[in-house]
């Protein structure tokens, strides 16, 4: 064979076999990109230009060709070809077979650190649990619509009911009439409309968090009531007060956020906690409370009622004395951890270990991937009575110092026989021993801070989750304990859709094509040397 003819030949079998690879590749990994116009003028032009090369080095060596056919040579070259032929179609009838069984059976992995790209249990729970279709429209330019298909496929990933719609409004202007949408709400880059039943919302933020807050609201029936007191020094929760560092604006929102409807209670303004009161919470009082105050939580508690107290160290003595009476002790002291604290602070601990077998803490699962911070904790253990079981401890080098005078005076703490030895128990839950009626089932929860649900740390770790676990689990919303969004690290690389599928070409396709071609031409040139 002349040496152009063969040099077309190499480079026609070159073009067409990426061409092929190309197909195949854009079939299995994404059967929308192969009606792209992009990908469709790389196969085709790939396909035409690599036929034509090698008709034309077969019209350039036809005496050849046909002597070749005449020849024992092209017998075997016959047989060896069809074994090819065979040997490529079943290859292409394999990769089809795994791309069938790839989007019938399909898995997601995420190796991330974070695990950033894996919905929550939270969001698993809620999208699982679907009883109606949920209907998600995402409204949007089509540039601007590949962040909304990262998140809204996991969710459609995880459930059939679960039914996502995109759609350029430039396009579809009809759709904002249809929906009621107006067209202001499109000027910030898009909008989200998440519909269950006949119930709609509009999420113009779109994250995990936006879109599974967005179900609950829509899935969860019978609005659920959360008081918290106010009139003994207790963090505000609304408000220029509920605002500040030690406020409870962020908590009262997280609670709104699982449907509950969030109200303050001032119990010493008279008639008792209200019969809506699904649980009441007492969040770091600074001063005593009356006691036709705590007669009333009582009779809240023995009526089958569910309260929270968070109680800092030094807190007035009536409620330890109130609390011991219902099961619970609150220690005298203030929790030092020199090894496992926040920034080395040795009285901002973190939780070390949890109760894995109860509701409230079963998802968490060590210090290091479910940290929870607290400031200033004191300890809380069963009492002697009730019915109590301790969900969160500090680390195994902590201890509870009751030397507080020694601690402020000259602020040295060390582990002293009177010290209670860690791990410390910060934390319990159960049955309040009060003189309940029959069929009512009070509970209980106590914290030894109330920090750590403050605005300062309720989004630092995982406090949030602890807090509205505890919120859950004190009105009976079991199914809706679970571990929350995780958050995004800034280690991650935003890409279009376009920008990955040109980035996807050119290391798949252009590049290796590339170094087959000049790979032809080194062949080419040494079977041909000069000369």
């Amino acid at each position: 064979m002349d040496r152009l003819p063969l040099l077309l030949g190499g480079l026609g079998l070159v073009g067409v076999v990426f061409a092929l690879l190309s197909f195949v590749v854009a079939i299995v990994s994404d059967a929308s990109a192969v009606g792209s116009r992009g990908d469709l003028g790389w196969i085709f032009g790939n396909f035409g230009l690599g036929v034509a090369l090698l008709v034309a080095a077969a019209v350039l060596n036809f005496d050849a060709v046909r002597e070749r056919l005449a020849s024992g040579e092209a017998r075997r070259a016959g047989k060896y070809g069809t074994n090819a032929a065979v040997s490529t179609l079943l290859g292409i009838a394999i990769l089809g077979m795994l791309g069938f069984i790839g989007t019938r059976y399909h898995h997601r992995f995420d190796w991330s650190e974070g695990k950033i790209h894996t919905l929550s249990d939270q969001t698993k729970k809620v999208v699982e649990a679907l009883e109606e279709d949920a209907q998600v429209l995402v409204l949007a330019p089509s540039f601007e619509q590949a962040p909304a298909r990262a998140l809204l496929d996991r969710y459609a990933f995880l459930s059939d009911r679960f039914q996502v719609e995109y759609a350029d409004p430039n396009e579809r202007p009809g759709l904002l009439e249809t929906y009621g949408i107006s067209a202001d709400s499109l000027r910030q880059g898009g909008l989200v409309r998440v519909a269950v039943g006949g119930d709609a919302l509009e999420l113009t933020e779109l994250d995990e968090t936006a879109v599974t807050n967005a179900l609950v609201k829509l899935t969860r029936t019978g609005e659920k009531t959360v008081y918290f007191i106010q009139g003994h020094g207790e963090g505000a929760i609304d408000g220029e007060a509920g605002a500040q560092r030690s406020g409870y604006v962020r908590a009262a929102e997280a609670l709104r956020n699982e449907n509950y409807r969030v109200e303050s209670l001032l119990l010493a303004g008279g008639g008792g906690v209200p019969a809506d009161a699904d649980v009441v919470i007492l969040a770091g009082p600074t001063r005593p409370l009356f006691d036709d105050e705590w007669t009333a939580l009582e009779g809240y508690l023995a009526g089958g009622g569910a309260l929270l107290v968070l109680s800092d160290a030094r807190a007035p003595g009536d409620a330890a004395e109130k609390l011991a009476g219902w099961g619970v002790t609150l220690g005298d002291d203030i929790v030092v951890d020199r090894a496992l604290a926040l920034f080395g602070r040795a009285m901002t601990p973190l939780a070390g270990d949890f109760d894995l077998e109860h509701p409230i803490t079963a998802d968490f699962r060590d210090a290091r991937n479910d940290p929870v911070v607290f400031h200033e904790v004191r300890s809380a253990q069963p009492g002697p009575s009730g019915n109590f079981t301790e969900l969160v401890f500090t680390g195994e080098s902590s201890w509870a110092e009751r030397d507080l005078a020694r601690l402020d005076a000259e602020g040295a703490a060390g582990i002293d026989p009177e010290d209670l030895v860690g791990p410390v128990p910060v934390m319990v839950a159960g049955t309040p021993n009060v003189s309940a009626a029959d069929g009512t089932d009070p509970r209980l929860v106590v914290v030894g801070d109330a920090n750590f649900a403050s605005n300062e740390f309720l989004d630092a770790a995982r406090n949030r989750d602890l807090f509205l676990n505890a919120t859950n689990w004190l009105i009976g919303d079991v199914e809706a304990i679970s571990i929350r969004p995780n958050t995004s690290r800034a280690s991650r690389m935003e890409l279009t859709e376009d920008e990955f599928r040109n980035i996807r070409s050119a290391s798949l396709f252009v590049l290796p094509e590339l170094i087959a071609v000049l790979g032809v031409f080194t062949w080419w040139s040494r079977r041909h040397p000069k000369g």
